[in-house]
């Protein structure tokens, strides 16, 4: 029994230990980036002009903070966000549902899915300012495209993996089709939905940043066209960091999430 737990032990101290080492490593590659970078910069190996550079960027992200201009464009592009991933993971459960409670309907339906989720939404977006306008809801739109088809395809093959034994026992039961979903088919996909989701608000994000490089005068993906067109490079990078940083939070958030509803099972 001791020396069980002595291995427990043993195996639990090599496992924090890999832990803390892919973490440094992290770290490391993460300041290992930007000290060369930097030190490229100053010593005159790329264009700081061009390039920027770590000092720079932040010179500029305090500037744009102590003036307030930046947190405009970060709200909106994080308010827009949110809103098309919210719609998204809605919308993907009310299809995957319907799909699901019809077969003839789905199959109908596959091979138009898998065309428009193959389709660039890049393509729809000069479409969407013209039936929608250069407008918020246009960037929305853009954003709920990019992710939409993918998700529901997803969830809707989750569904039809459920295990046929379970929802016969169900049946057996008494149990009815609304029974089937609400006690087997919905519990069991939730950790599918949340690795879902881990995807979708990626590609929202991605989603909203064309949206706003095509019809906005606000938000990061504003920020780095027009910084793009006017020479501002110090704008575009510190927009594309801060995209970074963002889509790191989010998924961060999600994973949290994940992991809560895991501890619980």
């Amino acid at each position: 029994m001791n020396r069980n737990l002595s291995r427990q032990e043993q195996y639990l101290k090599q496992q924090r230990r890999h832990k803390k080492i892919i973490i440094g490593m992290r770290i490391l590659i993460f300041v290992s980036f930007f000290a060369l970078w930097e030190l490229a910069a100053d010593l005159g190996w790329i264009d700081d002009f061009i390039f920027s550079s770590p000092s720079r960027i932040l010179t500029c992200f305090l500037s744009m903070i102590s003036d307030g201009s930046l947190f405009a464009h970060l709200v909106i592009t994080l308010l827009e966000t949110l809103v098309s991933f919210g719609l998204v993971v809605a919308l993907t459960l009310i299809v995957a549902v319907l799909l699901w409670l019809n077969e003839s309907v789905s199959k109908t339906l596959e091979p138009y899915m898998v065309i428009l989720n193959s389709l660039p939404k890049s393509a729809l977006a000069p479409l969407l300012i013209v039936w929608l306008g250069g407008n918020y809801k246009t960037i929305i739109v853009t954003g709920i495209s990019v992710a939409i088809f993918g998700s529901i395809m997803s969830l809707y093959t989750n569904f039809m993996e459920i295990s046929p034994s379970k929802i016969r026992l169900i049946q057996t039961l008494g149990g009815t089709r609304k029974d089937v979903l609400f006690k087997v088919l919905l519990p069991a996909n939730i950790p599918n939905l949340l690795s879902i989701m881990k995807v979708d608000i990626g590609l929202c994000l991605v989603g909203v940043i064309i949206g706003e490089f095509i019809s906005s005068r606000q938000g990061l993906g504003y920020l780095i066209i027009y910084g793009s067109q006017v020479f501002k490079l110090d704008w575009v990078l510190m927009s594309i960091v801060i995209l970074c940083l963002i889509a790191m939070a989010l998924y961060w958030v999600i994973n949290l999430l994940d992991k809560q509803y895991l501890k619980r099972l």
